[in-house]
């Protein structure tokens, strides 16, 4: 039987041995099941409201994994399928479809609650759109006062109507933070007919300061288990960047080369995988240099990484080659191709993107987003290079 990576605790899970959870109903003369706090839930993924119980699947020698089973408290059959490891109920159609964890991360001022955000707001809107997609929140984590949906809501008014930055992630002291679980339902046609896939996408935003110690990086269990990766790199931070661009005062402090960052992920994978010295990284990495929309200006009008790629509903791999050619150049023009080097020498699957949040400079003085409003440059590219490898949408060379 497959397994996949739970996307709330990160572990990898038996996708033919998942719990089922009470449905808080009751078969005639019995009680319903009473919701309590789960302590393991909540020390594994930080969800301490009380929730109905969960159960493990009944003994049976079919080899197929069974959609329903009665609950042997209150004795209502449940189709609600749940993490063995955790005990949180899990999307939908789950086990049925790839369900890739994909985890963000990147060193501090790198711009990932902004990026996250716009990220999101692009799936409900634009990308769901160019792809015929469903595309949806799920869990008991994702709504209500508190939860993710609620956290979304606040950066999304503050970005695209308020028109404001907001400030850094706050450091999880013990180590947990609540994903962002989404489901991305596309129709496919096979064998001349049209199907449906569904698959559930897990994002991780970890604070920067996280990044700083080897040690913190090896407690982030979503680095270890997930599929693939969205590093984000400050522009700001990568040598000969002062000569070329004008880099904000606070972006000065506290900050460190982005090839630290790497360095430290690279050793966690390396560790937790039991990558050999010879061998490299099968996780793919994609290598967004945010905050772009400063090089404008240094790049001019018409320079190649200007170019947006086909808006067809695939992921444009001839356009992507080209532009992660044209980064390992700058990088090489900066004094920062320690960062290829290292990125070659490790990974096998590794690809650079040019994203600007914003699409614009911002005023980081203020805090406020340029006058015209949000305007997201390429934001879309690492995500869909992701999924078109995992073979979740199709991709086509331009």
């Amino acid at each position: 039987m497959s397994t996949a990576a739970c996307p709330y605790c990160y572990h990898r899970i038996n996708l033919g041995k998942l719990r089922f959870q009470c449905t808080g109903r009751a078969a005639p003369g019995r009680d319903r099941c009473k919701r309590v706090v789960d302590q393991d839930r909540k020390r594994l993924t930080g969800y301490g409201s009380a929730a109905l119980p969960t159960f493990p699947p009944p003994d049976s020698r079919n080899p197929l994994p069974a959609r329903m089973a009665p609950c042997p408290d209150c004795g209502v059959a449940s189709g609600i399928r749940a993490c063995q490891i955790c005990r949180t109920p899990l999307p939908a159609n789950f086990a049925d479809g790839r369900s890739p964890l994909i985890g963000m991360v990147g060193g501090k001022n790198a711009g990932k609650t902004v990026y996250t955000t716009v990220l999101a707001h692009e799936l409900m809107h634009n990308i769901r759109s160019r792809f015929a997609a469903d595309v949806c929140f799920t869990g008991d984590q994702q709504g209500g006062t508190g939860s993710i949906t609620d956290w979304l809501a606040g950066y999304e008014q503050a970005l695209f109507e308020d028109r404001r930055l907001f400030e850094s992630t706050a450091s999880s002291a013990d180590g947990l933070k609540v994903p962002l679980v989404m489901q991305w339902r596309q129709p496919r046609r096979s064998l001349g007919r049209e199907t449906y896939h569904t698959t559930t996408l897990s994002f991780y935003d970890a604070a920067g300061e996280d990044m700083t110690t080897q040690d913190f990086v090896n407690a982030q269990a979503y680095l270890a288990a997930a599929d693939g990766l969205i590093v984000l790199l400050d522009p700001f931070q990568l040598k000969g960047s002062l000569d070329r661009i004008s880099v904000p005062d606070a972006s000065r402090k506290d900050s460190e080369p982005p090839i630290n960052v790497l360095t430290r992920i690279t050793q966690l994978l390396r560790t937790s995988q039991g990558v050999a010295s010879r061998r490299k990284i099968a996780t793919p990495v994609a290598v967004v240099f945010s905050k772009f929309d400063a090089f404008f200006p240094a790049l001019g009008d018409g320079h190649p990484l200007l170019r947006s790629p086909d808006p067809g509903p695939s992921y444009d791999e001839g356009h992507g080659r080209d532009t992660d050619e044209h980064l390992r150049a700058l990088l090489a023009d900066l004094g920062a191709d320690d960062i290829d080097a290292h990125l070659r020498s490790n990974y096998k699957k590794h690809r650079y993107f040019a994203v600007s949040s914003l699409g614009a400079e911002p005023d980081y003085a203020r805090n406020r987003v340029d006058s015209r409003g949000v305007r997201p440059f390429r934001a879309d590219e690492p995500l869909l290079w992701l999924l078109g490898l995992f073979r979740v949408i199709e991709r086509s060379n331009s």
